[in-house]
């Protein structure tokens, strides 16, 4: 398993979350605080390399998480090495997509979600030269990783927002890996399939047809979640705190420092720079990282329909079990989100309330 680079930077320790009001928000955004002693030693783990782990890498690389007392090592481990990791207590925190957890926790509800930073997918259909609609795929084959996984439910999520069915193309099982559906469209045994940023970017240029993007369709959700164990949470309960805090500045410090986001992608994700230029572009514009982490219930029910075939075990679990809003709830109380968004954040704190658990 592969270990990512720990950046490390020194600065004065803070532990209110609105002292000096506007100095913390200063505070999260620029220079890591110097701690007298060491951190608290963390691992985070994380199963893929794109803009879903943004967040993770920027406080990794800005020292958000020295500033809040946390010493973290980020780990990159494909599904399931995250999950095992958590289970066992190698990890203390993963930041997996929804579908994945609310599968693992239909078999053991010893994990709890407690922050989600994505609720939008950043993937293109991407199709063969002369497919230029989502229609024109009528009859085509397209490629999944399997039927009835997210790839599979994410494609005909969008397929029916243009009247089509699952009985309108034909689908192909191409394995879970995203470079062997690249190669299979490009070696025309497939028509079309999903793609995620900046992976699918090389196709486009290659001259393949970019059909329709996931991004335009809001309703679809493709939620992440910072989960943990439930024992270490109730024995950490402060740390695991910070870490939402952590994570939230550095998804502040994106939307305001375009070259550092993209230089923290690159550290860990040596893309082109013009790749992750475009993609950070589709982020902002999108506003596809969220300001403030409550998962919404919407995004819950989406994915238990989406898995109630696969796994039925999911139609029975009770997610007030493994999910707790708790901490973020009580950090928009304490005016934590204006201090470092600004008061202009208040209205998506009030839409996500209302909408969360």
């Amino acid at each position: 398993m592969k270990t990512d680079p720990i950046t490390r930077q020194g600065g004065a320790r803070r532990r209110s979350i609105l002292l000096a009001g506007a100095g913390v928000a200063l505070a999260g955004l620029g220079a890591p605080a110097v701690h007298a002693q060491a951190g608290t030693k963390l691992t985070l783990s994380y199963p893929t390399r794109s803009g879903a782990s943004w967040p993770l890498w920027i406080a990794k690389q800005a020292g958000l998480y020295e500033k809040h007392g946390l010493d973290v090592t980020l780990e990159f481990g494909v599904h399931p090495a995250g999950v095992a990791m958590l289970v066992s207590g190698q990890a203390q925190m993963i930041n997996y997509g929804l579908e994945q957890i609310l599968t693992a926790s239909a078999r053991d509800p010893s994990m709890v979600m407690m922050g989600s930073s994505l609720n939008k997918g950043n993937f293109a259909l991407i199709g063969q030269k002369g497919i230029d609609k989502v229609t024109d795929l009528k009859g085509k084959r397209i490629g999944v990783g399997r039927l009835g996984d997210p790839l599979y439910t994410f494609t005909l999520d969008m397929i029916q927002k243009y009247g089509m069915g699952a009985r309108d193309v034909v689908w192909v099982p191409t394995g879970n890996d995203a470079s062997a559906r690249a190669k299979m469209l490009e070696g025309g045994q497939i028509d079309a399939s999903l793609m995620v940023a900046p992976a699918y970017f090389r196709l486009e240029a290659a001259g393949f047809s970019v059909i329709d993007l996931l991004v335009n369709h809001p309703d679809i959700f493709v939620s992440t979640a910072y989960v943990f164990k439930k024992s270490w949470v109730q024995g950490n309960a402060d740390a695991a705190r910070r870490l939402l805090m952590a994570q939230t500045e550095a998804i502040a410090r994106f939307y305001q420092d375009k070259a550092f986001a993209m230089q923290a992608y690159r550290s860990f994700d040596p893309q082109p720079e013009a790749a992750v230029d475009r993609l950070y572009d589709i982020y902002r514009s999108k506003d596809v990282l969220d300001r403030v982490p409550l998962l919404q219930k919407a995004a819950v029910t989406s994915a238990i329909t989406r898995l109630a075939d696969d796994v039925p075990a999911v139609k029975a679990l009770d997610v007030t079990q493994v999910i707790d809003m708790g901490p973020v709830r009580k950090l928009i109380a304490d005016g934590y989100f204006r201090s470092i968004f600004g008061a202009g954040v208040a209205a998506e704190e009030q839409a996500k309330l209302a909408a969360s658990f």
